[in-house]
């Protein structure tokens, strides 16, 4: 079994810092872009760009929530099969 460094705990954090930024950045980059577009191509300036944007929002909080659920389950688990010990106090 592979054994848990310092290390290897940073790595995790690392990761789910990058999933949750892609959460945040992700939809609300897509919905600007899709949202502008749409309202060129109707002439609906800005309801499209307004809704669109508050559907990314609502996906983003969604995505964040679940990914912070996820990292939380991995973290509880890894301190179970090593005793409940925090890997930074050795």
């Amino acid at each position: 079994m592979k054994e848990h460094t310092p290390q290897s705990y940073w790595h995790d954090a690392l990761m789910a810092f990058g999933r949750m930024s892609g959460w945040i950045a992700g939809p609300i980059v897509i919905a600007l872009f899709l949202g502008k577009w749409l309202d060129r191509r109707f002439g609906t300036e800005p309801y499209f760009f307004v809704g669109v944007t508050a559907i990314a929002f609502i996906v983003s909080v969604y995505g964040l929530a679940r990914e912070g659920a996820s990292y939380k389950r991995s973290v509880e688990s890894k301190n179970q099969t090593h005793g409940g010990t925090d890997p930074h106090n050795n």
